[in-house]
């Protein structure tokens, strides 16, 4: 064995150790490696540094801005609240849908452009069903990785098996050739973290349990009433053609209007003023205590509705909630009432309680004299409760974590990203079309070039620019190479399902410490020999090593388990053990589906 080939073999060894054990965190491990392969000589400094001028490293930091402009508009928040609305809360359902849903468009898209694509999606749901986002994250994760599988310009490596193919004198196979096997490794993986993803995927991350949201802690500091409902004036409502406080909302029923949407649903009053007139055809959104709001609507006959997409943002804490304020000693609401400083004129925002002197003022508090001290609870979007926050009548002593939305600019971050899918499809390297769709967003002001900067996980891409040319290694030195024949020398004459096998787990093998393009470059004239001498036809042999090029999950080495990784809050131990029982089901069942349907 020549010298290099061992001190590939020892660098490769340590690498994997340390991943697993992270004795130091792991993008560090990866620029040590990187380093060791130019200490000891076995790569040029061009090769070593060649990570940062890798394609994959560049569509990384590019889907990371592209991810980060798509959540500044809440696109993908609306479509968790549409998931959620037809397929329920509970974690198997949303959990399978998502798969298919991230798996089927990873199969037309890179699945690096598809995992970003949901990742905003993916993190709201597991907030709204009050679940770990970790027991999303990496599932679905994996979902993308397998829907590269679903056809034959899936992934770069089942692109480059019809070029191997040809240049060895065989058939090449048409687009959907690798489908069936596709959907079934979709459906196993699906199946397989529904029934065993308790046993298998990490319960409580860094970031554990999803805890009390700020909006959770509020509501139950002061005892608040979670639920809005939502009424429409028919033609006998008798408020119609009312003002607000002339139907006695806030003095005798002690409820508040939080939201009202004129007939043509057009315009929106968030906390409409007191003076607004009440119309046919307007929608409400009311709040309060059960009693009196019942009373309310009884004696005004209003229409109550289920619809609660009606109002953008009422009830949805991304968009809007409830804040404690405090009136300041020099503020200029002392002395003043709610009805004299017209609050809800002034900044659109209802309060629903008061505290003066350490009491709750019960009923209407539009006429009371508002003193220093003066606590307030307010409910309103979260615009216009920072332009509140801004002011000097008011200290908001909740704090306010959520991100503003920018919907106005969806259509720019959708077409962005569509932009680089389209310029992918077209023959674009993957780096260069979503650069570009990056730089869109940021010339449509999605996002300022400060934000695409910010939104960039450094720990990620060094990552993947210290594990690159650890590849690299293994091809130059001859590694990959003396591994494969040295396996394939034992297997010779063995039952077919030994030599599927032994494929099947040398692609794995090699997919985690070089990339998938590399593995099958090396494997391809390597299998389709074994298959000659077998007496085997090589093209099944080598689309099955090209499909378990794609069987990266062990370690979070693959471009989407790193993209994954920070946002689920894992460890490289993680990968280690769902990784495993992943790879081993991806393993199973692609080998078998091969040996019963191309042999």
């Amino acid at each position: 064995m020549e010298s290099e080939i061992i001190i590939v073999l020892t660098i490769m060894a340590f690498t994997i150790f340390m991943l697993i054990t992270e004795i130091v965190r792991i993008d560090v491990t990866a620029i040590i490696t990187m380093l060791a392969l130019s200490w000891t000589g076995i790569l040029t400094t061009e090769e070593t540094l060649s990570g940062f001028s890798s394609n994959a490293v560049v569509a990384m930091i590019a889907v990371m801005i592209l991810g980060e402009g798509i959540a500044k508009t809440g696109m993908m928040s609306r479509f968790s609240k549409w998931l959620l609305k037809r397929v329920g809360r509970k974690k198997s359902s949303v959990l399978g849908s998502l798969s298919l849903s991230v798996g089927t468009l990873s199969g037309v898209i890179q699945n690096i452009g598809a995992a970003a694509l949901f990742l905003p999606s993916i993190i709201d749901i597991a907030r709204r069903i009050k679940i770990s986002a970790s027991v999303l994250i990496m599932p679905i994760g994996f979902a993308a990785i397998i829907g590269g599988t679903l056809t034959m310009v899936g992934s770069g490596h089942l692109i480059l098996t019809n070029d191997l193919l040809e240049s060895a004198n065989l058939e090449p196979y048409g687009l959907f050739a690798v489908t069936p096997v596709g959907i079934a490794l979709l459906l196993a993986a699906i199946i397989f973290f529904v029934v065993l993803g308790k046993y298998f995927l990490p319960q409580d991350t860094s970031g554990g349990e999803i805890g009390l949201t700020e909006q959770e802690k509020i509501v139950d500091a002061f005892s608040l009433n979670k639920d809005i409902r939502y009424f429409k004036v028919d033609g006998n409502c008798k408020a119609i053609g009312k003002k607000i406080e002339e139907t006695g909302i806030w003095k005798e029923y002690g409820i508040n209007i939080l939201a009202l949407k004129d007939s043509g649903g057009k315009d929106t009053k968030y906390a409409p003023w007191r003076e607004t007139e009440i119309k046919q055809g307007d929608v409400m959104a009311l709040y309060g205590e059960e009693e009196g709001l019942n009373r309310y609507v009884a004696d005004h006959n209003f229409t109550e509705t289920e619809d609660d997409q009606i109002f953008e943002g009422i009830g949805d804490p991304e968009e809007s909630g409830f804040v404690e304020v405090i009136v300041p000693p020099r503020s200029d609401l002392v002395g003043q009432t709610i009805r004299e400083f017209s609050m809800r004129k002034r900044y659109a925002v209802e309060p629903v309680m008061l505290f003066s002197k350490g009491e709750r003022v019960t009923g209407d508090f539009s006429d009371h004299k508002i003193q220093s001290g003066d606590t307030f609870i307010i409910y309103g979007p979260w615009k216009n409760i920072k332009e509140l926050q801004s002011t000097d009548p008011f200290v908001v002593a909740t704090p306010i974590s959520v991100e503003l939305k920018d919907r106005s600019k969806t259509w720019q971050a959708a077409g962005s990203f569509l932009l680089a899918i389209v310029l992918a499809m077209s023959g674009f390297s993957i780096s260069i079309s979503f650069l570009t769709g990056a730089l869109v967003m940021v010339l449509t002001n999605v996002m300022s070039i400060q934000d695409a900067y910010k939104a960039v996980e450094w720990k990620v891409v060094f990552l993947l620019v210290g594990l690159i040319p650890l590849g690299a290694a293994m091809q130059n030195s001859g590694t990959a190479e003396f591994l494969a024949e040295n396996v394939m020398s034992v297997i010779e004459g063995s039952h077919l399902l030994v030599l599927l096998f032994t494929v099947g787990i040398l692609s794995t093998g090699f997919s985690l410490v070089m990339s998938n393009v590399g593995a099958v470059v090396v494997l391809a004239p390597l299998v389709v020999g074994i298959g000659v001498i077998a007496g085997v036809d090589p093209r099944p042999l080598v689309l099955l090593a090209a499909v378990n090029a794609g069987n990266s999950f062990v370690l979070p080495t693959h471009q989407v388990n790193a993209l994954m990784m920070s946002a689920g809050g894992y460890k490289t131990k993680d990968y280690f053990k769902a990784g495993g029982g992943m790879t081993i089901v991806f393993l199973v069942v692609s080998v078998m589906f091969f040996y019963y349907t191309f042999f």
